[in-house]
């Protein structure tokens, strides 16, 4: 028996060495079965009741105690048994059997197991009939039906808050008169009296000022639209705020921590539910139109998600298997951020990146349809009006010098630099709101700060402005016929270089945008820190873009005014002649939007595509990639974690993070437990002990499952069980098997002994045992238990000595283990 555990083990370990991520052994001890789930528990759609989206981690075990119903139903039984069949059962197929608690995580390798299975029996029916052959083939396609489906639905509610929320931006400021559901850019398309000298001589749209007094100048008129578009913002986030507390807790946030964790195998009910799809795609839209310092596109990766899972229930291949679902949720992430950059390739990068746990080739093809779909949806709706899908796409025609490479490094230095202080600040401020009475009040923290923001940022046109609508001004290369005042140059020369504008002497009107950019800087970068993590809907890649095209035009317009007042300067000379277009103070402001945005969630190639994707130039992916990384090195000198993984510690998700090296010297017998002054490890035995001492040890621990040996004395491994099977199990032989009560011998043999014809009958439950559970020995380094929870997913493992059973390993054990080494607080680690 010894040689067979050791001999398992060490060929688990030459497995995970020969296959690495793509590795899932069969797992003999679970039979192919159609599972069905529990109808009040184990849906994704299921909404949790909970206050303020704060969850219990406080138990001391890895899977939270079942539900108390069901253990407490174990005091009810009386011992007589029901009236029932008297054969033995297939617990296989005993609802609930097989399923997870919340707050779990996932077997990869049992799931992927079960999928075998299904797929094998699938294959082996189909060449029976006709019937068969047909749902073999619906089978295989279903896949890509879903994809089809979560692209059309991400793509249309996508289009439907990019449309509400232009529409409830502009309210603030004014209406239109004769098409009140008209934006002010769509109200004025019909008007005669717009032309490019004065884009704002619109008269079928009208401030709130002309609309109830009649006057557009004046103080009373300024002061009048200044407190309805305060009030508007405060009703729009009052609004958004309510709908979140009482209806869906989950719904706040960006979203993108809580989906990796999920991608990684952990399980929160409720999260993607239909309740909280549909008051995210609600709230979204009012939480930016209030004005705040935050975006839609992060939430978009939410709400795409959401629509995965649900759709997934169309599918009993999807519905009943917890990994081929998060196989779905990364081909849904994709199509979020394709929707939400219009970018279906950095989409699909982004979900490789960033978000996603396992990858495998064939969800790389499904997600690049379903992100193909989804932009395509959107592009059908055409929410802006200009055939783009996104509001501050930009073309570029002036190639960019060697020598910029400079400018374009030290903005990746202050990306770095920011994203770094931005991390450190967001995450005490929200570690400070979950400590303390301020997580109390939601609504009142939201409507303090958004008054905050519409104070300040009305009198800046730059603030007053969404941010999207700020990002394409920045953006924005400057022709003849802009009347910004970032395009107010002065125009003393002849063009003769085939109609493109040289560079020029800037004008009063670019002096008086600088400084407001400043101010606009300092606004941006300073409230984002107070707005991310409010219990409203909130994306950070648009502040992020926000801070870094503005340090980016501020940079742009500074190179570009002493390469004019300065082209006799030897770093001029040859490259920046007078008469010259030289600078392109809108690529400054894309490159810094790229390194802010790096250094606050560590993107590198998915960063460099997305944003290559909204220019269409390939010309500029050299400037990106520097800004990308330099500000990646720079915020990784100064933190290790991304804004994402920062917050998943911070509510302490169990998340293994696949980027990070253990480098230290520790076995597992240093990690496993029980310790060595700890009570021994609780166990099952195979065949000695009953109903009774199984009820009585389920009652006395908390513990997610149980080891199963031959005897206490021999500590020889047989499998393992989980406390959730075992429970529905018994209580469902107590139900419908005649006989069973407490003194009824279990085992988990394959052969029951004969019993004496006065003993009540027994119970099998061989079938809900794992017959070959991860084993490893004590003398295992840590640095390959990390690795093998890493690539198998695994919720735990059992250390062995000899072939003898010595203690168990679990996820939370590792995640504490390498906060302790990492110098942090092991009881940070929170989760059940």
């Amino acid at each position: 028996m010894s040689k067979r555990y050791n001999l398992l083990s060490w060929r688990h370990l030459e497995t995970l060495k020969r296959f690495g991520d793509k590795v899932m052994m069969d797992n003999k001890g679970f039979r192919r079965s159609s599972l069905n789930s529990f109808n009040s528990s184990t849906s994704d759609e299921d909404m949790v009741e909970i206050t303020e989206a704060t969850l219990d981690f406080t138990t001391s075990d890895d899977v939270p105690p079942i539900d108390k119903e069901m253990v407490s139903g174990f005091a009810s039984y009386n011992g007589d048994g029901v009236n029932g069949s008297n054969k033995v059962m297939d617990f296989l197929d005993v609802p609930g059997v097989g399923t997870y608690e919340d707050f779990n995580t996932i077997d990869w390798m049992r799931e992927k197991s079960r999928d075998r299975d299904r797929h094998r029996e699938i294959l082996s029916k189909s060449k029976e009939s006709t019937w068969a052959l047909l749902h073999s083939v619906s089978d295989a396609f279903s896949g890509w039906m879903l994809m089809l489906l979560i692209g059309l639905f991400a793509g249309s509610l996508a289009g439907l808050i990019d449309i509400s929320s232009h529409w409830m931006t502009d309210l603030k400021e004014g209406i239109c008169v004769e098409w009140f559901w008209f934006n002010h850019e769509q109200c004025c398309w019909k008007s005669d009296n717009v032309t490019f000298e004065d884009p704002n001589n619109c008269p079928e749209w009208r401030s709130w000022s002309q609309l109830l007094i009649s006057q557009s100048e004046g103080a009373f008129s300024y002061i009048l639209n200044y407190f309805l578009y305060v009030a508007w913002a405060l009703f729009f986030s009052l609004l958004s705020v309510l709908l979140v507390r009482n209806f869906a807790p989950y719904a706040c946030g960006s979203g993108i921590p809580e989906i990796k964790s999920i991608l990684s195998g952990f399980i929160i009910r409720g999260y993607l539910g239909k309740w909280t799809l549909i008051i995210k795609t609600m709230t979204l839209g009012l939480a930016v139109s209030s004005g705040l310092s935050l975006g839609k596109e992060g939430p978009l990766v939410h709400v795409a998600c959401c629509c995965g899972n649900i759709l997934c229930h169309l599918f009993t291949k999807y519905r009943k298997n917890e990994a081929k679902r998060r196989e779905v949720l990364s081909a849904a992430a994709a199509a979020g951020v394709s929707v939400a950059f219009g970018a279906p390739i950095g989409g699909v990068l982004f979900s490789l990146e960033e978000v996603s746990y396992y990858f495998p080739l064939k969800t790389l093809w499904r997600s690049f349809f379903a992100a193909l779909v989804a932009a395509f949806t959107l592009r059908s709706i055409n929410p802006f009006g200009n055939s783009r899908l996104v509001l501050f796409y930009v073309e570029f025609h002036t190639p960019w010098h060697l020598l910029e490479l400079i400018p374009f490094i030290l903005l990746g230095i202050f990306g770095g630099l920011w994203g770094a202080f931005f991390i450190r600040a967001n995450i005490a401020w929200c570690r400070r709101r979950k400590t303390t009475k301020l997580g109390r009040y939601p609504v009142i923290e939201v409507l303090v700060v958004t008054g905050i923001t519409a104070l300040l940022a009305f009198p800046n046109d730059y603030t007053r402005m969404s941010s999207s609508e700020l990002i394409s001004e920045l953006f924005n290369d400057c022709s003849l016929l802009d009347t910004s005042k970032l395009c107010d140059y002065n125009n003393d020369f002849n063009i003769t270089n085939g109609g493109i504008l040289p560079d020029r002497s800037a004008g009063k009107g670019v002096y008086t945008a600088l400084w407001q950019l400043s101010l606009a800087l300092i606004f941006k970068a300073v409230i984002t820190i107070f707005t991310f993590g409010m219990k409203v809907p909130s994306g950070l890649f648009i502040p992020s873009m926000a801070v870094g095209a503005i340090m980016g035009r501020l940079m742009g317009v500074s190179v570009e005014q002493l390469a004019f007042y300065h082209h006799d300067w030897t770093i001029f000379k040859g490259w920046c002649n007078q008469g010259a277009d030289c600078v392109t103070p809108g690529l400054y402001a894309m490159v810094g939007a790229a390194a802010c945005l790096g250094g606050a969630t560590r993107m590198t190639v998915s960063l460099v595509v997305i944003m290559f994707e909204l220019t269409g130039g390939l010309e500029y992916i050299v400037p990106l990639m520097a800004a990308a990384m330099t500000s990646k090195w720079v915020a990784d000198a100064l933190g290790r974690e991304s804004i994402y993984d920062a917050h998943i510690r911070l509510n302490g998700y169990p998340f293994l993070e696949a980027k990070e090296e253990f480098s230290h010297k520790t076995l597992a017998m240093d990690v496993m437990r029980p310790r060595r002054n700890d009570p021994s490890l609780s166990v099952i035995t195979q065949d000695s002990m009953n109903v009774g001492d199984i009820e009585a040890l389920i009652s006395e621990t908390t513990y997610s499952g149980f080891p199963v040996v031959v005897s206490r004395e021999s500590q020889r491994l047989v499998g393992f069980v989980l406390r959730r099977d075992l429970i529905i199990s018994i209580e469902s032989a107590r139900k419908k098997q005649e006989g069973i009560v407490s003194a009824s011998q279990i085992y988990f043999t394959e052969h029951t002994p004969p019993q004496p014809q006065s003993s009540p009958p027994s119970l099998k439950l061989r079938t809900i045992m794992d017959l070959s559970p991860f084993t490893i020995t004590d003398q295992t380094p840590m640095e390959i238990v990390v690795d093998i929870f890493r690539k198998l997913g695994l919720r735990q493992c059992l250390v062995t000595h000899n072939g003898r059973l010595l203690g168990i390993i679990t996820k939370k054990d590792v995640l504490k283990h390498i906060a302790q080494m990492a110098n942090q607080d092991p009881d940070s680690i929170l989760f059940n």
